[in-house]
């Protein structure tokens, strides 16, 4: 418990606030797993609501032309791995310090945390702006096309207006989780996902009003903007005031403690996000049809892996609450949980797959040589999708125990070590091409699943209480 921070057990914690950890209440499994599902049901919708944003703006780029929607996606492309992923994997610090904050009834501390998160990734983005701005110097390292280049240049710096405003929507999305306030998310979304498409009616596809291109990142930018004015809205006249102690400059101090969690998270998220990305590098040599089913692929799998992280973020918070409160009974019980769920959620989307494999790429084209392609693939994703889940899952448990450390070496070991070498071995040196490929990431997220489920196994949860003390301190 942070000794900085005020204790307001007897004004918040008086049974009404975080009655959910009362002493007095009966912890069993079926609470439990009723508290998770009712928990990341409304994340599930959230989730597939910020994936319409995407949808939209590429839609947006393909109907000005085939320049429009290369130079989007590669601008997407490089924003999602030098940005997006490592602010949501030093955001998810605050799965762990929030969590435990609020658990242990700290609540103006978890205020605290996203102060102090926040400020770290805005500092953080100071260099990333300078990236941004001159990108073209190197994705022209890459890619030869100067005026594919250019083009995504610009996307990235009006994007740039909108890159704060997606940092406090970061972090604040933990400082509302972590109050068990899961809905507040699908409530702005549902709003936003309208003004979204709204915004690019007026700014791309009408032709009296449209800006053409730069239009695209401009509607990204100011939905960014009026989602976090909405949650701001929310938390203000509806709920999750309770933990807001306002502005303090404490927010300035113990960055240190924030990034020991927050590099590891990085590490974390973005071994993924590179792994996939030279996937797609990889698939390119092997013909535009091949080209094409990898990324039809690549996006269901981003789709249906939604419900599963959805679900592994109410788990760390769950993990992390009862950690907070030292009720290790709860903890374990989440845990224990834990090697259920990732085998029902992974075992429901290995079926989609395996038995939709004909249907799901007609979503996408109607090219009979991409769909074959993509059917074969199809199977190999969804026997992958049973393993990924425990990763998925398992990864949710370490944030809630505060041992992103532990997940980011294993992350890289299974990514860097495993997957890429063994996939471009079977891939180019054995003849196998795109299946190579997914062979080499089923192997390596086997590893990762795995190694995962024994580390969680193994769990001293005597030294995660005491880690759980110290970086509260």
């Amino acid at each position: 418990m942070n000794a900085e921070e005020p204790l307001l057990i007897g004004a918040y914690r008086s049974y009404e606030t975080i009655d959910q950890f009362d002493e007095d209440e009966q912890i069993t499994y079926s609470s439990e797993l009723q508290k998770l599902i009712g928990s990341s049901a409304p994340l599930v919708i959230t989730f597939f609501l910020q994936y319409t944003f995407a949808v939209t703006c590429l839609y947006s780029a393909g109907l000005l032309g085939p320049l429009e929607l290369g130079a989007c996606s590669l601008a997407i492309c490089t924003f999602n791995i030098s940005g997006l992923a490592i602010f949501q994997g030093m955001a998810t610090s605050l799965d762990t310090f929030c969590s435990q904050s609020f658990g242990a009834g700290n609540l103006h501390g978890v205020g605290v945390y996203f102060q102090r998160c926040s400020l770290v990734m805005l500092a953080t983005m100071v260099p990333m702006s300078f990236f941004w701005w001159n990108a073209r110097w190197v994705l022209s390292i890459f890619i030869s096309d100067d005026e594919l280049t250019l083009m995504a240049q610009r996307f990235l710096r009006i994007h740039l207006i909108g890159v704060p405003a997606y940092i406090f929507i970061e972090s604040g999305k933990r400082f509302l989780q972590a109050q068990h306030i899961f809905s507040a998310g699908t409530y702005v979304l549902v709003a936003a996902a309208p003004f979204n498409i709204f915004l690019n009616w007026l700014l791309v596809w009408n032709g009296k009003t449209s800006l053409g291109f730069d239009g695209i990142p401009l509607c990204i930018a100011i939905t960014y903007w009026a989602i976090l004015l909405a949650g701001f809205g929310y938390v203000v006249f509806v709920d999750g005031r309770q933990c807001w102690g306002g502005f303090t400059s404490k927010a300035f101090s113990k960055w240190l403690a924030i990034l020991k969690l927050a590099i590891p998270g990085v590490i974390m998220v973005v071994s993924e996000y590179l792994a996939f990305e030279i996937m797609v590098i990889f698939a390119a040599s092997f013909g535009t049809e091949a080209l094409a089913a990898q990324s039809i692929a690549a996006n269901l799998a981003s789709l249906v892996y939604q419900p599963p992280f959805a679900y592994a973020v109410a788990l760390s918070t769950r993990v992390g609450h009862h950690i907070g409160t030292k009720k290790i009974k709860g903890a374990k019980i989440d845990t224990s949980l834990f090697y259920f769920s990732a085998a029902v959620i992974g075992l429901i989307n290995c079926s989609i797959f395996v038995f939709g494999r004909n249907l799901l790429g007609r979503l996408f084209t109607d090219d009979e040589t991409v769909l074959q392609t993509t059917a074969g693939l199809n199977v190999l994703v969804g026997i992958n999708q049973i393993a990924d889940t425990f990763n998925v899952l398992g990864t949710g448990v370490l944030r809630g125990q505060g041992r992103q450390k532990v997940g980011s070496i294993l992350n890289s070991i299974s990514y860097y070590v495993i997957a890429i070498p063994l996939g471009y071995t079977l891939a180019f040196k054995l003849g196998f091409e795109l299946k190579g490929l997914w062979c080499g990431l089923i192997v390596a997220v086997m590893f990762l699943a795995t190694t995962q489920c024994f580390v969680i196994a193994s769990s001293n949860w005597t030294q995660i209480l005491e880690n759980s003390d110290k970086i509260h301190d």
